[in-house]
């Protein structure tokens, strides 16, 4: 079977978002993963444009949140006023519909917060998992290098050690999305490179077992890294953001107005709505995107580099 394409291009940020850990072909433990938090991380990305990048994006995100936090107050101040002119002609008008209704928004933006933010952290925990897969079939492809001829297995195992450095240069360098693309192609050609090496090594009559033990290792490898590929782009619609948004400003619109009976404005509840509403809008971009902001995942990509280290 030929390598499944793996070019499917780097097009946009927004569809970028990857994490990943875990390795099981070449004995790295999951214990030994859970510590690429600590000393054996690497979460600088190498080259200045990527570092550019990310400060870019980390500063974007950060703004974005001050400025949902900003709209939120504005919004609660036009709530209030809009409240008041409405005490102001009819003090004694009966509110019950209208509490109806601020329920039915207000229910609803809480289970869209709450949708939105199980599948930021499902997808987060999903692309995790995607390099423990990745880690363990590349370490298991490359073992079982070993019942192939003696004189195959060099340039394999050359090509193994390279397509590793490459497969975690594809992530080490977003958000600059040039430079990942070229590593992703470099990928893709050594996924071939391999292939072709182990079906020739596997052609003679001898081989025959070892060819049922290598090529469906081998497929499994490229599969992997063509699913972990895609999840990156897998995000909710952008309409889901922007109807997210749109209730929340709402909300905010309508809590000012039920704040209007009070003279004096209530800064301790104005300010914890506003804060906690920008807080969890903020905490969904970052775990939908988790390589361009301030959570980051880059530690957990030294799996693959003790992947490498293991290869002899």
């Amino acid at each position: 079977m030929a390598p499944a394409p793996l070019g499917i291009g780097i097009e946009s940020a927004w569809r970028y978002g990857n994490v990943d850990h875990g390795h099981r072909g070449l004995g790295v433990s999951h214990a030994r993963v859970a510590r690429v938090g600590g000393v054996r991380a690497h979460p600088a990305p190498a080259n200045p444009r990527a570092v550019s990048a990310l400060t870019m994006f980390a500063l974007a995100g950060a703004l974005f949140a001050v400025g949902i936090f900003l709209g939120l107050l504005l919004c609660l101040e036009l709530g209030r006023r809009i409240g008041r002119r409405r005490l102001a002609r009819d003090a004694e008008a009966d509110r019950a519909g209208a509490v109806v209704l601020e329920g039915a928004v207000f229910g609803l933006l809480g289970l869209l917060i709450a949708f939105t933010f199980s599948g930021a952290a499902a997808r987060f925990d999903a692309r995790r998992q995607l390099l423990v897969e990745e880690a363990n079939a590349i370490g298991t492809a490359y073992l079982r290098l070993d019942v192939l001829p003696s004189d195959a297995q060099p340039p394999l195992r050359d090509r193994f050690r390279r397509y590793v450095e490459t497969r975690r240069a594809v992530y080490r360098k977003l958000p600059d999305l040039a430079a990942a693309e070229v590593e992703l192609a470099k990928a893709t050609a050594l996924q071939g490179e391999i292939w072709s090496l182990a079906v020739k090594a596997s052609q003679n009559e001898d081989s025959q077992p070892a060819r049922g033990l290598v090529l469906p290792a081998l497929n499994a490898m490229i599969e992997i890294a063509t699913t972990r590929t895609l999840a990156t782009r897998i995000h909710p619609p952008i309409v889901i953001f922007a109807a997210l948004l749109v209730l929340v400003l709402g909300s905010a619109v309508l809590a000012g107005s039920d704040m209007a009976g009070g003279e004096t404005r209530d800064w301790l509840h104005i300010l914890a709505f506003a804060a906690t509403m920008a807080l969890a809008l903020y905490v969904i971009l970052e775990l939908e995107f988790p390589r361009l902001g301030l959570v980051r995942v880059d530690a957990f990509d030294q799996v693959l580099g003790d992947v490498l280290a293991t290869m002899r």
